[in-house]
């Protein structure tokens, strides 16, 4: 199997275990947060699903990795299936259809670069300071704005840094791989733990008061946009033929966001039992 084989399983793997750490989540809030087994299973299923991410990384490029981490929201539908007996409804699978499809088209567009993905200090610094900025800049400009934009702004900055800090883990592991432990750059693995802990709290500033389906959906387009074009800009990953390949990336790209965005929508009716556009 080949290194974007690899990519593919690992993210496949990745995907389903922060899928199933969803349903062992929602179940944990709706039994007040209380069984230690239910927290145990949560956590275990999303540090599976962290880890199979971060070797995936090591195996395909940022763009496809982080592309391949939404299909989380396709594992959803079988979920959904199980757990409230309901049928998979034609939306969902047009979104589905729209998702895949992208997907795989960028799949076979994109090309890994033969050198290592490794990052200088002065790099790695300057993008933790433009990171920071654009999360300052979302915060401070929903600070004051309506309540649904300022769960979209805030779930923006979430996808913003948790793209970068993939981008980083790359990084981290490229330079393990490559000289070992002593060669790992303790500025990225920092950042790497402070964009993963903000991001995470910035996700949940952005459930309040607008609902799930905007936010969700903002992180899922959010975060491998922002990655896959700091993984073209400082990895020098390509993609195939030139301009048509350009467009054809941009194009599968807009179709798999827009089914990636159908299926938040959908995703977050069904944990809420409310119309994604109803205010209540």
């Amino acid at each position: 199997m080949g290194s974007l084989g690899w990519a593919v399983l690992l993210s496949l793997f990745s995907a389903a275990a922060y899928a199933g750490a969803a349903v062992a989540q929602e179940r944990l809030a709706g039994r007040g947060l209380r069984g230690w087994s239910r927290w145990t299973t949560a956590l275990l299923l999303t540090g599976t699903g962290a880890g199979l991410h971060v070797v995936a990384l090591n195996f395909g490029t940022v763009a496809v990795v982080q592309a391949l981490g939404t299909l989380t929201l396709l594992f959803a539908l079988p979920i959904e299936v199980m757990r409230y007996r309901t049928p998979i409804s034609r939306a969902s699978w047009r979104d589905a259809a729209m998702t895949v499809a992208g997907l795989a088209l960028i799949l076979s567009l994109s090309v890994k670069p033969d050198t290592p993905a490794l990052l200088t200090d002065s790099a790695v610094r300057g993008l933790g300071l433009v990171t920071a900025g654009a999360v300052f800049a979302c915060a401070a400009t929903g600070w004051r704005a309506s309540p649904r934009r300022r769960a979209v702004l805030l779930a923006a900055a979430s996808g913003t840094v948790f793209g970068i800090a993939s981008v980083l883990s790359k990084a981290v592991l490229a330079a393990f791989t490559v000289g070992g432990p002593g060669a790992v750059p303790v500025t990225a693995a920092t950042l790497v733990v402070a964009f993963a802990v903000s991001g995470y709290l910035l996700g949940q500033l952005s459930y309040r008061g607008a609902g799930l389906a905007a936010p969700l959906a903002t992180v899922s387009v959010t975060n491998p946009l922002v990655a896959g074009v700091a993984g073209m800009v400082l990895f020098g990953e390509g993609i195939r033929f030139g301009t048509v390949g350009a467009v054809l990336a941009a194009g599968a790209a807009l179709v798999m966001g827009w089914g990636v965005v159908g299926l938040a929508r959908r995703s977050a009716e069904s944990s809420t039992g409310v119309p994604a556009g109803s205010n209540r």
